[in-house]
């Protein structure tokens, strides 16, 4: 009798309502080895990122400030904010995925940080509300890109900046062949080990895939009303920053 061929991973990047339950989905599932994955994964690069990013942020104007982290996951970029020298406010991080928090909050018990279960496409916060937000990682999974932007430019207090993490295709021939052939050959491979999850780590190259490139994320920034943006690539174009003012 033959045998009945496994039913195909559901790793690509889905649409509208479907892609949002994808992704809670998922990263409700990974988020015990999401961590070690993150660091591992990236060669603990991810660190230097996110580093740069708060370095955009501006901050500093604002010590005493209400800052948000949407996407936040496990929190490590409002944590890597609360523990700049000279930061005396408050941080919402905030996710639709509840595990993702969940796996975050032994990190923040004793940091200026609220935990908010919250969707970025329609964040539970008020227009007005923060003098900057950041997003690491993020963006690339919102079923839809625009609404989250605008949204994220509701929440901030005019001339609040956000900032942007966001994976990218690196320009150079050379280093975008290398960085192809790690992300659809090892990457899920070792994910899918790690993690114990199927197709969590092939959705990843997907998504970065069919992402818009950064001279088009940087135009949809000045198409829902962020001025005084710019962005930068990272690591040879393995990751991009982008920011804007509210």
């Amino acid at each position: 009798m033959p045998s009945v061929p496994s039913p195909v991973p559901p790793a690509a990047p889905k649409q509208g309502v479907e892609r949002h339950r994808q992704v809670q989905t998922l990263f409700s599932e990974i988020a015990p080895r999401y961590d070690l994955l993150n660091h591992v994964l990236s060669l603990n690069i991810d660190r230097s990122w996110r580093s740069k990013a708060l370095d955009r942020l501006g901050w500093e104007d604002s010590p005493e400030g209400v800052y948000l982290d949407a996407c936040s996951g496990t929190c490590d970029l409002a944590l890597e904010l609360a523990h700049r020298a000279g930061f005396r406010g408050r941080i919402a991080a905030s996710d639709f995925a509840h595990p993702m928090l969940v796996q975050g909050a032994p990190k923040i018990e004793r940091e200026a940080i609220d935990a908010v279960c919250g969707d970025s496409l329609r964040l539970p916060f008020p227009d007005d509300t923060f003098e900057g937000a950041t997003v690491g990682f993020g963006v690339r999974n919102l079923s839809d890109l625009r609404a989250g932007l605008t949204d994220l430019r509701r929440v901030l207090k005019p001339g609040g900046r956000l900032v942007v993490l966001e994976f990218t295709v690196p320009p150079n021939p050379i280093m975008r062949a290398g960085y192809l052939f790690y992300f659809h050959h090892v990457l899920p491979v070792v994910g899918r080990i790690v993690s114990g999850h199927p197709w969590a780590y092939t959705y990843l190259p997907e998504s970065v895939k069919e992402f818009p490139g950064p001279a088009e994320l940087g135009a949809l920034f000045e198409t829902v009303g962020f001025t005084d943006g710019g962005w930068t690539l990272l690591t040879g174009g393995i990751a991009a920053l982008h920011w804007g003012s509210a």
